[in-house]
């Protein structure tokens, strides 16, 4: 899936970046790794098709993308929201639940 910040990977993909993983209607977050530079559609694509871990990204970072409309956002923005601010499509609230594996939190 291409989008205005590049290239999401990841396995399935759908047309907002939903993955063989990640398929309900909320799932439209692509996470950048900080290892590759790209972006990907879940760490469990990542961990299937790179070649090394996923790396987290620093927080004041762009590095959460809306798969709807491209919108870019560092950890703060995105762990604020519940939408996105350029779209307003809904996202999934469960994701925050990976946001140590994308994100240097510590």
């Amino acid at each position: 899936m291409a989008g205005k910040g590049g290239v999401v990977r990841g396995r399935g993909l759908d047309e907002q970046g939903r993955c063989a993983h990640y398929q309900s209607e909320l799932d439209v977050i692509a996470n950048r790794c900080a290892t590759c530079g790209q972006w990907w559609a879940c760490f469990q694509c990542h961990r299937e098709q790179a070649d090394h871990p996923f790396g987290r990204m620093p927080l004041d970072v762009p590095a959460a993308r809306c798969g709807s409309c491209g919108w870019e956002m560092d950890y703060d923005e995105y762990s604020r929201i519940e939408k996105c601010g350029g779209c307003g499509h809904p996202f999934n609230p469960g994701c925050s639940a990976h946001a140590p594996l994308y994100f240097k939190l510590q």
